[in-house]
């Protein structure tokens, strides 16, 4: 083989080889582009996802908000209530008692009063009836 000729195939292999890496890296940039494009769509889609859940996070914040106000203001008027219900029967007890004390009294004025026959304080209570027997008594 004649030295034109090595040199011819030298070339010719330094040109395919150069060739190949050239081709390997445009395919290679091709490659790494279209990852990056790739990347750059999931990362949009991750922002909107992220975005999204930030918004229904915010919303379940105010909702649960709401919610624990909402609890607050019937536990705040379950208390209301038992307390006017505690007042309620406290007061009612003290009107028992008074009604206990002001029998008592009228008893007792039965017994004390001289106008009052044994026959008037028969204990019916009926101390309107009693009363009036004692003013025809004094009339007459």
């Amino acid at each position: 083989m004649s030295t034109g000729a090595i040199v011819a195939i030298v070339v010719g292999a330094l040109v395919l080889i150069a060739l190949f890496v050239v081709l390997s890296a445009a395919a290679r940039r091709r490659r790494v582009e279209g990852r990056r494009e790739q990347a750059a769509e999931l990362r949009e889609d991750a922002q909107s996802r992220t975005l999204r859940a930030n918004r229904q996070q915010a919303t379940a914040d105010e909702q649960a908000a709401r919610a624990k106000q909402a609890q607050a203001e019937a536990e705040e008027k379950a208390a209301a209530a038992r307390r006017e219900s505690a007042a309620a029967q406290e007061r009612a007890q003290v009107a028992d008692r008074e009604r206990r004390f002001a029998s008592e009294r009228h008893e007792e004025a039965r017994s004390v009063d001289p106008d009052v026959t044994d026959a008037d304080s028969d204990g019916d209570g009926d101390d309107e009836a009693a009363r009036e027997r004692a003013a025809t008594d004094r009339r007459s």
